[in-house]
């Protein structure tokens, strides 16, 4: 079993590090170029749309889709994840603090790939045999290669979507929740693992209306909560606050100026590291954030386009940022020294420099906060891609089956399945950023303000 695991983990890196992470930016620059900055010029529009729609009790989701705000809190409860906290520490541990302006920049491109993304998901959404409003990649892949081929295609990125986030990702979600309120409060994980998996199955069993519901609510709150935390933090070390901001972007391009040479860490340790845990943080061009922006009520796809790249800018430039900030005025970051706190430990290191014991406590709500959301937004993702292969009776099964793994989740170690969950993500990355690619077109004329659906 030791052996598979460091086997599935080996391929999973080389998908990551040496294929995907050039094809990710990669497409993030197509986007950018082709729809003429979109990020910047519409940035404004996207911010106001946001803030404009902004409700904790808005209208009520149902078969004709939820608003445009659910819609983005609903994206977001899924990328502000474990990855916001553990993601950030770990690519700081590893790549120094030059991977942060790597991280910036891939979210800066990636703002332009969830952009398409939500178009396309728009422009291809659909009413199911229920007649519930629909869509995401396996509607807009078929849409955009016709025959065998799309529905191979769709077909594979629904698979490995439904194993990466809906069975595996939930999953490792389910365990950050049990370590950390055992290492805070000596629970059980089990027990904790019981009581969230009770909580989600009575979110599941409500379906879209009650997501919408909870993810409109809980995502203004959660983040709230961590930005607040993370200000107080940054109040307690402001004498560091400048000495970290320049180590980043010194670190992300001579990292030894900042580190030593002791750390072994270059430019393409912080390169690598910075890009692959922003992108996975943030979830621009893996597929899974456009089956929520799919079924926004919005006039035209592009109104929910500008929306979609709000969900990049606060996962990366709000919520993981302050987190970089909080570990880099810390003093507790020793990179690349091999014993040293990484991850989640990291994290709570820093907030317990400044808070004492409350520090442990503070990571464990918030990380509650963040992954339970993410199972949240994970299984209405794996969801809609059930109903569009195997029909709407089969949901309930596969709700089981997600409580089920949150259960197991929730105290098992789980090197394998975070390795499994990685190697499937890469899975559905591939189909997903063939069709964007194939798209892009469609993509450019939305960012010029033509009417794509008559095209």
């Amino acid at each position: 079993m030791e052996q598979f695991t460091q086997l599935v983990d080996k391929i999973s890196g080389i998908v990551w590090n040496s294929i995907l992470l050039y094809l990710l930016v990669g497409t993030g620059i197509l986007f950018t170029l082709r729809t003429r900055f979109v990020q910047i010029r519409k940035f404004g529009e996207g911010f106001k749309r946001m803030f404009g729609s902004f409700r904790l009790n808005g209208e009520t989701a149902g078969k004709d889709g939820m608003s445009s705000f659910q819609a983005l809190t609903t994206a977001i409860a899924a990328q502000v994840g474990t990855g916001n906290i553990a993601g950030c520490a770990t690519a700081l541990y590893s790549g120094g603090p030059g991977a942060i302006f790597w991280m910036w920049l891939s979210a800066f491109f990636g703002m332009a790939t969830n952009y398409g993304e939500a178009v396309l998901a728009q422009k291809y959404k659909t009413v199911n045999a229920h007649g519930e409003v629909t869509g995401g990649p396996i509607y807009y892949i078929k849409a955009c290669f016709q025959g065998t081929f799309g529905k191979v295609l769709a077909g594979f990125f629904s698979l490995a979507i439904i194993f990466a986030l809906g069975f595996t990702g939930n999953m490792v979600q389910a365990n950050s929740i049990g370590q950390a309120f055992h290492t805070a409060f000596g629970f059980d994980p089990l027990a904790v693992g019981v009581i969230i998996a009770a909580i989600a199955a009575f979110t599941f069993l409500g379906g879209v209306k009650r997501i919408a519901a909870l993810t409109e609510k809980l995502v203004p709150v959660m983040a709230g909560f961590y930005i607040v935390g993370c200000l107080i933090v940054l109040v307690i070390n402001h004498a560091s606050l400048l000495p970290a901001l320049e180590s980043i972007f010194v670190g992300a391009f001579n990292p030894r100026a900042v580190l030593g040479g002791a750390a072994g860490i270059g430019v393409r340790e912080a390169m690598r590291f910075g890009v692959a845990r922003g992108l996975f943080s943030n979830e621009a061009g893996m597929g899974s954030t456009p089956h929520a922006h799919a079924i926004a009520k919005v006039e035209k796809p592009q109104d929910q386009g500008v929306m979609a790249i709000m969900g990049v800018f606060i996962d990366t430039f709000i919520v993981l940022t302050l987190t970089a900030l909080v570990i880099l005025t810390s003093g507790q970051l020793k990179p690349g020294v091999e014993g040293a706190p990484q991850g989640t430990a990291l994290a709570q290191m820093a907030f317990s420099q400044a808070f004492g014991s409350f520090g442990n406590a503070f990571i464990a709500v918030c990380l509650l906060f963040f992954a339970f959301s993410t199972i949240i937004g994970w299984y209405f993702f794996g969801e809609v891609n059930v109903k569009a292969l195997f029909g709407i009776k089969a949901t309930k099964v596969y709700a089981l089956i997600v409580v089920l793994f949150i259960v197991l989740g929730s105290f098992l170690k789980v090197q394998l399945v975070w390795n499994l969950s990685d190697l499937f993500n890469a899975l559905m990355v591939f189909p997903n950023l063939i069709a964007l690619l194939a798209s892009s077109g469609i993509v450019a004329m939305a960012a010029r303000g033509e009417d794509i659906m008559k095209k």
